[in-house]
């Protein structure tokens, strides 16, 4: 049984509704509610301070040995929770990135201070190996990713930004992660904070393979 379509609703029209774009144009900006100088125009500002520390290179060792302020030689000796770690091995630790790419941005590290990968002993290198397969396990327990970039920068030329420590990257990635925001913005939108996305992985990691 077919029913005829109902007549299309006509939008009132009112004498006193304000241009189109009239109503953005006359709400004020929050940097003309404060007073400052500068000309308003259309764009909204994403306030990110924290973002300075990355930009001056705050955090970044000293030097190339173990005792030069290396992050990966420091955050051991932190709590879990201080020191953003998701799982410790014996040799190896599963730590978020602090400046991440995608929620859940991993880093596989080992606790001995040594840059390059040909120089782990064995057991180093298989439970680098044994906790990368761990983290790909917890991230799709724990927040469904599709799929996965996984590996190292070794090196400065490589892109290392701590060339000194070797640290393996584990990024989950879905489908359409990559919009105009990162593409254009060089801004990355991250809906969760690090100390809950660091409890969630922990509380979905296995303890075996």
């Amino acid at each position: 049984m077919s029913v005829e379509p109902d007549e299309p609703v006509m939008p009132e029209v009112r004498d006193d509704a304000p241009e189109p774009g009239a109503q953005a144009a006359h709400q004020p900006h929050f940097e003309e509610e404060r007073g400052g100088a500068g000309v308003p125009d259309d764009f909204q500002r994403l306030w990110t301070p924290h973002r300075m520390a990355y930009i001056k290179g705050e955090g970044k060792p000293s030097g190339a040995g173990s005792g030069d302020g290396c992050p990966f030689c420091e955050i051991p000796e932190m709590t879990d929770e201080d020191g953003l770690i998701v799982a410790r091995g014996e040799r190896v630790y599963a730590v978020l990135n602090l400046y991440p790419y995608n929620s859940g941005h991993l880093m596989i590290v080992p606790f001995r201070h040594v840059a390059d990968y040909a120089d782990l002993d064995p057991a180093e290198y298989e439970e680098l190996a044994k906790l990368t397969r761990r983290s790909l396990t917890a991230l799709r327990k724990a927040s469904g990713a599709q799929g996965f970039n996984v590996g190292m920068n070794l090196g400065h030329v490589a892109g290392a930004g701590i060339a000194a420590h070797l640290h393996q990257h584990v990024v989950p990635r879905w489908g359409g992660d990559t919009n105009f925001m990162p593409v254009v913005g060089r801004t990355k939108v991250l809906p969760q904070l690090l100390r809950d996305t660091r409890q969630i992985l922990a509380d979905a990691w296995p303890e075996h393979d």
